[in-house]
């Protein structure tokens, strides 16, 4: 690539490193907003994990450049991702880099896409279903709480193919054991600074994690020895296919390597999917002319409809696009690294530089989203935005592998919960975003209060 002789600088803020260290994690949404006000473009940010600051992009042309990278000037290793590996593990997708990240992905994908999509959505619909017919007329509730039962449930009886038995139960409680951790910023803090990572036994923060985290590994290594002493080759959870996925060499997974990608689909995979129904079920409930139009497209299906049906739904797709798009989970991209000095827009990257794109900033522009804070599902039939103008899933070769299996997930249960419950919200002010862990949440869990059920399907 030819080199420009006149650069822009790339904005930061004056503050110190420490201090917005500190912002981004009391206060991500909020600092977020500071570095757009300073730069419409780029700007440098400290992040955990990472001794010089890097830069954050949020314009869609560098986004494009920095993940599609086709002049192979950026380089996306794993170990620039090493803040969730406590919880995920040196072998899962996110930990891999160059050739092996490559091979583990095409192991993977074929689990995630085509038909078995629509063998997964009965059983999704089961579980949205009962779950839901578990409230109780007059019962208040926090809808985060309900939607992280849908989507563990999905986790472990879809993807790890657990529907009973003694580990079921044990595998959902230390999930949410763990999860349950990092709720506060204070518990956050040990993910970002590495120096209180430190076991000084089982009465110690960080202690009673990892002991937590042994205990949901055995009870995964269990499974995985039962599966390969019992081999049942008519099973099509994702992880019997999985076990049985061969490279081009005849290789199949080892035990860790299926270990750290359950752990990913488990956290990873579940925490979001919940979070992003929580929200859609807020959106819905805040706008009354939103939810009569996709309980009219559903209504128009008829009674009981098929789930891939309803998947397929345009309004329903949008509405769960704009969900995504206002409140996104995930603040950031996969980070990159810059393999030689290049030129991104008109800047000037030095080689080993590294770089994330916000997620976050990048659905917030006005100049793709016109009004950026107005719930408008519209917006996804008006036009079609490019993998680099929405991106809740990431880009490149790090986007999210159970994309799929998260879209259905959200759909149908926002359907479900528009069409078979009547609900109120009771918060009684807008709903912020707060950090949870890695994500962005519903600082209140979106408090609702069941009146009891109707079906809102046409007879």
């Amino acid at each position: 690539m030819a080199i420009a002789t006149e650069f822009k600088s790339i904005p930061r803020l004056s503050t110190g490193k420490f201090q917005q260290k500190l912002q981004s994690l009391l206060n991500p949404v909020g600092y977020l907003t500071r570095l757009a006000s300073l730069a419409p473009d780029l700007a440098y940010m400290p992040a955990a994990g990472y001794d010089q600051p890097l830069i954050l992009a949020y314009h869609p042309e560098a986004i494009r450049q920095l993940l599609s990278n086709s002049n192979q000037a950026f380089a996306a290793p794993g170990e620039l991702n090493g803040i969730i590996e406590p919880l995920v593990g040196q072998q899962s997708l996110v930990s891999l880099s160059g050739d092996r990240h490559r091979q583990e992905r095409k192991l993977i994908m074929p689990a995630f896409h085509g038909a078995r999509m629509h063998n997964y959505g009965a059983l999704i619909t089961q579980i949205i279903e009962e779950e839901l017919s578990q409230l109780k007329p007059g019962q208040a509730f926090q809808m985060q709480d309900i939607t992280q039962k849908i989507t563990l449930r999905t986790i472990i009886e879809v993807v790890f193919g657990v529907q009973g038995g003694d580990r079921y139960a044990p595998i959902m409680a230390m999930t949410r054991k763990i999860l349950n951790r990092f709720t506060s910023p204070i518990a956050n803090s040990f993910l970002f600074f590495t120096s209180l990572q430190k076991d000084l036994g089982a009465w110690s923060p960080w202690g009673s994690f990892i002991r937590d985290r042994q205990a949901l590994d055995e009870l995964i290594y269990a499974e995985l020895q039962e599966r390969r002493a019992h081999p049942d080759p008519e099973r099509t959870d994702i992880l019997s296919l999985l076990m049985a996925a061969t490279d081009e060499a005849g290789n199949t997974m080892d035990d860790q390597q299926l270990r750290d990608e359950l752990m990913l689909l488990l956290f990873a995979g579940h925490e979001t999917t919940a979070i992003a129904m929580a929200w859609g079920t807020y959106w819905l409930h805040t706008h009354p002319e939103v939810m009569a139009k996709v309980r009219a497209e559903i209504t128009a299906l008829g009674e009981n409809p098929d789930p891939m049906d309803i998947y397929r739904l345009p309004y329903l797709a949008a509405v769960c696009n704009e969900t995504l798009r206002i409140n996104p989970v995930a603040m950031f991209t996969f980070a990159r690294q810059a393999v030689t000095i290049t030129q991104l827009l008109d800047y000037s990257i030095e080689g080993g530089t590294v770089l994330m794109g916000s997620i976050y900033l990048l659905h917030q522009r006005p100049d793709l989203y016109p009004n950026p804070r107005e719930f408008r599902p519209e917006r996804f039939l008006e036009r079609q935005f490019t993998p680099y103008e929405f991106m809740p899933f990431g880009g490149g070769v790090r986007r999210c592998a159970g994309e799929a299996l998260a879209m259905v997930e959200l759909r149908l249960g926002l359907a479900a919960i528009a069409t078979q419950a009547d609900l109120t919200l009771l918060d009684q002010v807008p709903v912020a975003a707060k950090r949870k862990g890695l994500v962005l949440s519903p600082a209140t869990g979106v408090k609702m209060r069941f009146n009891g059920s109707k079906i809102y399907y046409s007879n």
